[in-house]
């Protein structure tokens, strides 16, 4: 079986998901760094074997609306210090396609908080949790996934 470990990345991109739902202070400094450490093995990994790296993740319960209380813009420095490597940003994740199609060897891009996108949390869009048809768009959109 074919595990990361023997995977070789050199010249490959690696879509990422990880857990970077770190706390922040009201300063928007990270106050527990735990969830960036714990992904360092295979990011680096990645890296070393001269791969470059794409990073998805959600930070908090933006219900599907961007919040610059919830950007993952606010922890580029410490994934970059944490990495060793300066980390690109791409500020709408459904819009990085240019960006991520970009990366050389060794690069590194931070898509921006997916659940700015209401999808990401399995909710229907374009319609309220308010409005009576809301069960049935959330059942078919279940269904359709």
């Amino acid at each position: 079986m074919m595990t990361i470990d023997k995977f070789n990345f050199a010249g490959k991109k690696a879509i990422v998901r990880v857990d970077f739902n770190v706390p922040l202070n009201e300063e928007g400094k990270i106050t527990d760094d735990t969830r960036i450490r714990g992904a360092l093995p295979t990011l680096k990994k990645i890296l070393a074997d001269g791969g470059a790296l794409i990073i998805m993740s959600h930070m908090g319960k933006p219900k599907g609306k961007v919040n610059a209380k919830y950007s993952l813009s606010q922890i580029v420095d410490a994934v970059s210090a944490a990495l060793g490597v300066e980390v690109k940003f791409a500020p709408d994740c459904a819009k990085a396609s240019e960006a991520a199609a970009a990366l050389k060897p060794g690069e590194v891009l931070l898509l921006e908080n997916l659940r700015f996108y209401p999808e990401e949390e399995g909710k229907p869009v374009g319609i309220e949790k308010e409005d009576p048809a809301y069960e049935d768009a959330k059942k078919a959109m279940k269904a359709s996934q």
